[in-house]
């Protein structure tokens, strides 16, 4: 019994370390007059107590401090650069296609023509749309304003507001600041891990600001991840609904997203890799968006107007 309690007043020192300090000198104090109470406590037990406190309210600290930085805000500027470094990191893998200035020019002019329209007109460095030299269909767009569309996706494109809904969708993912919540719950996963290993080393007398600082650098490889493995199903929803809404807000008919998603159920059916590794089904995002499209206002269809000037090659 005598040695059951003395784990417990152990236990219930360590078992504070989200507490803070106050709760955990409250428990030791009542620990030790257990101890002394049954007798089972010396110099020595009484010393490895004292040290195991100290290492909890230090850990504690540490882990308060984790928490505290997963919950800041990222600046406009921070998620430009975060931004650019993903966009860097895009270009590793993809080469920027230079065969028409004017394909780039064009994507660029719908999208200004839709951000204008939009609640989020102006960001840190603006939006910037870039053509990747891949047949693969693809889409990316990271915090900083970066698109990049693959030839092979703009050419799937059959009218400028069925390109307009690809490059909507984009704008969604970055106004919808879906990288930016997805650094903080990397953030918060990582002051977690901090937590434990500030327990850990409590005891095993490892360098919790050292693992910190390597948790630290893994945020931009997380953030690279993005680019291969996606959005979470319900951000792609949710930025195919946005897109919508600036569809119609930008004068282009909304039922573009839908049907640039109907050419991409026949073209990515059965493909592996590239879209259908980074987006939900087009199945059922246009059995999704078809549900938001009927409470959608409607503008005229002027699309008729673009006809003329439409390109995607």
């Amino acid at each position: 019994m005598k040695t059951i309690r003395l784990i417990f007043v152990i236990i219930s020192v360590s078992c504070v370390v989200l507490s803070g300090c106050k709760e955990i000198t409250a428990l030791m104090n009542k620990g030790l007059r257990i101890a002394h109470a049954e007798g089972v406590i010396d110099k020595d037990t009484q010393k490895v107590i004292n040290d195991t406190g100290k290492a909890i309210t230090n850990a504690a600290e540490t882990s308060g401090k984790a928490m505290a930085n997963a919950a800041e805000d990222i600046t406009p500027e921070q998620e430009y650069y975060i931004g650019r470094a993903v966009a860097a990191n895009v270009l590793t893998t993809y080469s920027l296609w230079k065969g028409s200035p004017a394909l780039t020019a064009y994507a660029n002019r719908i999208c200004n023509a839709i951000v204008i329209n939009s609640s989020k007109p102006d960001i840190y460095n603006g939006y910037h749309v870039a053509i990747l030299d891949s047949k693969e269909i693809n889409a990316f767009a990271t915090s900083g304003g970066h698109i990049f569309l693959t030839r092979g996706l703009v050419s799937s494109a059959k009218s400028e507001d069925a390109l307009a809904g690809v490059i909507a969708h984009e704008i969604a993912h970055i106004q919808l600041q879906h990288s930016i919540k997805a650094i903080k719950t990397s953030r918060f996963t990582q002051a977690i891990m901090t937590t434990g290993a500030a327990a850990a080393g409590a005891v095993s007398g490892y360098d919790v600001n050292e693992m910190t600082s390597i948790l630290n650098e893994s945020v931009g490889d997380i953030v690279g991840a993005l680019v291969n493995n996606g959005y979470s199903q319900a951000q792609e929803f949710e930025a195919d609904a946005k897109a919508l809404s600036l569809l119609a807000r930008a004068g282009y008919n909304p039922a573009g997203l839908i049907e640039m998603l109907k050419e991409l159920e026949k073209t990515q059916k059965d493909a592996s890799g590239g879209f259908n590794k980074t987006h939900p089904s087009p199945e059922k995002r246009r059995a999704a968006a078809e549900k938001v499209l009927l409470l959608q206002l409607k503008p005229a269809d002027t699309s008729s107007y673009r006809k003329a000037r439409f390109i995607n090659k």
